[in-house]
């Protein structure tokens, strides 16, 4: 089977320990995001399987072959960066072009081959622009469809689109979801952003100081984060534990054994027959939602929402409903 496996990855700089005992498996044709904050060790990670940083022990292996003393260039991966590194001095079809030329791909084929990366990154009548006509999002098509050009076995990702405005990240990042889909390229994602990930990825693996923390599919890591520290990075908006956490379980799962429980904004929501009292500290307004900052008795200071038809004032007196699909339990 066609899969990459990552055991026991150590990588070391200079007594530093920067990826620590990791372990990963790719399955063919997944998308995998790697998320951490910045300084986690997750683009070494990237750079390791793909054989530019030395590992200090463990292995990476594809279709069971340990490529150990295999140099990059030979191990059929495309590693694509941020900033895209488009050559500018040459058009869109000869920067996609680039890797066949190499490999001595006959012009016939790869011009077929060009039209066809170029319409299936939605760049068909860009072949004769220069890069520098292009917008960001448009110069980071070309440098995937480039990185697809040769069929690789495994397309590294590493932030592929942080220098981008959020605006267009968020736009893009919907495209790259379903480019990769078409394309049935195992792909491993590096990011920083939940937002991106849970846009492109359909799997998951959480990496805090080196060590990977929590690995599986989107909805389960989301459902069910390793720990406080995950569900936070994640984005949920609060977690509970001691007496706060004690409290509101003995209100939604009396028989329950979790110590800390994780809440999403949209877990505590203003409701007139609610459990809960409050007094609104703050809110803010927008087309689709009031978000606050309530002081809840028994639990202290949360978020929540309200309807935008019915917003709340600073100072005012409420009653707040949970809502249990929108919270994880942790421990």
């Amino acid at each position: 089977m066609e899969q990459l496996s990552v055991r026991d990855l150590t990588v070391r700089f200079d007594g530093t320990v920067a990826v620590n005992q990791v372990d990963l498996d790719l399955q063919p044709g997944s998308v995998t995001a790697v998320l951490g904050p910045s300084g986690c060790g997750k683009s070494t990670l990237l750079r390791a399987i793909a054989g530019l940083e030395h590992a200090a022990s463990g292995t990476v292996s594809y279709a069971g072959r340990d490529l150990s003393g295999v140099p990059t260039h030979r191990r059929g991966f495309a590693l694509m960066f941020q900033d895209g590194q488009l050559f500018p001095h040459q058009s869109v079809a000869a920067n996609v072009g680039y890797p066949l030329r190499l490999r001595r791909v006959p012009a016939g084929r790869r011009s077929e081959r060009v039209a066809e990366l170029l319409d299936l990154v939605g760049l068909s009548g860009f072949a004769d622009r220069m890069p520098a006509t292009l917008s960001g999002g448009e110069r980071q098509r070309v440098a995937l469809a480039r990185s697809l050009a040769v069929q690789p076995h495994l397309l590294l990702l590493d932030e592929p689109l942080s220098a981008l405005d959020r605006g267009l990240r968020e736009r893009l990042a919907a495209d790259l979801h379903d480019i990769l889909r078409k394309a049935g390229t195992t792909t491993l994602l590096v990011t920083h952003d939940h937002e991106e990930a849970f846009a492109i990825a359909d799997r998951m693996a959480v990496m805090r100081d080196g060590r990977i923390v929590q690995v599986g599919d989107l909805a389960e890591v989301w459902a069910h984060p390793a720990d406080a520290w995950a569900a936070r990075f994640l984005g949920y908006a609060d977690v509970l534990s001691g007496d706060q956490a004690e409290a509101l379980r003995a209100l939604i799962d009396p028989g329950g054994t979790w110590a800390e429980v994780a809440l999403r904004r949209s877990a505590l929501q203003l409701d007139p027959a609610g459990p809960l009292a409050a007094v609104v500290v703050s809110a803010r307004v927008s087309p689709e939602q009031v978000r606050l900052v309530l002081d809840v008795e028994g639990l202290g200071r949360l978020a929540a929402v309200a309807d935008p038809g019915h917003p709340a004032r600073a100072g005012e007196q409420v009653r707040v409903g949970v809502r249990t699909d929108r919270l994880a339990t942790l421990g």
